[in-house]
């Protein structure tokens, strides 16, 4: 093969990914404006934001009565300081979502999300660091595991060979 025919190959099978990359963006769409998808990202986010605000609410009880707080305990209490209200709010605004059958597209309301979820995540990491060291970092990994397990296993059964058939196309 010579440069030219290679270069020709080469284009062929890019302009083929990007084909193929535009469809599965149009599908992934199609996907998120599915009523039924939305009310199960509604459904499984009050199970995410209740148990991470009934998680704080608990982890944060034997700090009240402590004090002074050492730096582990006073990163935990600060980041479910932040965390509680956020979730409480984003539990509320579920319910209304799951009134009107579809999510808010809000990027206020994602980035709460991304603060709420993260916050919490570092009050508990401080709140088993706090315990010990060793405990901090093993719920550090495991979780992070955990999140690559979620994600494996979401993609798998979302995005298999039969993704684009299980969304119909609507009529335009």
């Amino acid at each position: 093969m010579n440069e030219d025919e290679d270069h020709r190959i080469e284009q062929a099978a890019r302009e083929a990914a990007e084909a193929q990359a535009e469809q599965i963006q149009v599908d992934v769409e199609d996907a998120k404006a599915d009523p039924a998808v939305q009310e199960e990202w509604i459904r499984q986010s009050n199970l995410i934001y209740g148990g991470l605000a009934a998680a704080g609410l608990v982890v944060v009880q034997p700090f009240l009565t402590v004090s002074p707080l050492d730096l582990t305990a006073k990163i935990c209490v600060i980041a479910f300081a932040v965390s509680i209200p956020l979730l409480a709010a984003l539990l509320l605004l579920n319910r209304q979502e799951a009134f009107r059958h579809r999510v808010t597209s809000s990027r206020l309301v994602g980035v709460a999300k991304a603060i709420a979820q993260a916050s919490a995540f570092v009050g508990l990491t401080a709140a088993f660091w706090h315990i010990t060291m060793t405990a901090g970092i093993v719920f550090l990994l495991v979780a992070f595991f955990a999140v690559t397990v979620h994600s494996s296993g979401y993609v798998h059964l979302e995005y298999d060979g039969t993704f684009r058939s299980r969304f119909p196309r609507r009529r335009a």
